[in-house]
């Protein structure tokens, strides 16, 4: 079977508002430009999953029927504007978790491209022609390690600016309507539709 590519876009930050542990459908708000690129990026004919991580799940914050509840409303949400989640992917670990089975090191969490890995295998996806949007630099390490093309959205969420190679982003934009933009010209030259 051959593979195809796909976007990955990062949860906070990038289609939603950066609501820190929000799994609360009520408080679930498009980042600005989210609803437009999200309409432009369904016109393409690639799968679009969301990668998150979750570390509220080892924190206590909230549960796995939580974050289901919120995995529905993101699939409403993008059921609005005329795109389809093709899947959610998240990391529910955090080192300092006060939960014991998630308090602890994984492959899964971001900047880990775990998360990237599962989804591919899962959906025959060819990552060195997907791509990975993300409003922080974990986002663009782990797309990077998993063979992606990185888009970062340079929105001020990107705090630290620890750089290395693995870290830089092939491109930067000011949110997922413009990123969408870049996507939608690179399927138009054949880069990532193929």
């Amino acid at each position: 079977m051959a593979l195809s590519p796909a976007i990955f876009l990062d949860k906070d930050g990038t289609v939603l508002l950066d609501v820190p542990y929000n799994v609360d459908a009520q408080k679930m708000q498009f980042a600005p430009g989210a609803s437009q690129g999200l309409s432009r990026l369904a016109q393409l004919p690639v799968p679009i999953f969301v990668i998150t991580n979750q570390p509220g799940i080892a924190l206590g914050k909230f549960c796995l029927e939580d974050l289901e509840n919120m995995q529905h409303e993101l699939q409403r949400m993008f059921a609005q504007v005329g795109a389809r989640l093709a899947g959610l992917y998240f990391c529910p670990h955090h080192p300092g978790g006060s939960l014991q089975q998630y308090a602890r090191e994984c492959v899964c969490r971001k900047p880990k491209p775990g998360l990237l890995l599962e989804a591919a295998d899962q959906h025959d996806i060819d990552l060195k022609r997907s791509w990975f949007v993300g409003d922080i630099l974990d986002d663009i390490e782990a797309g990077r390690r998993a063979g992606c093309q990185t888009v970062l959205i340079d929105n001020g969420n990107e705090t630290e600016w620890l750089l290395n190679d693995s870290r830089v982003p092939h491109y930067r934009v000011a949110d997922l309507a413009e990123a969408s933009r870049l996507l939608f010209a690179k399927c138009s030259r054949q880069e990532i539709c193929i």
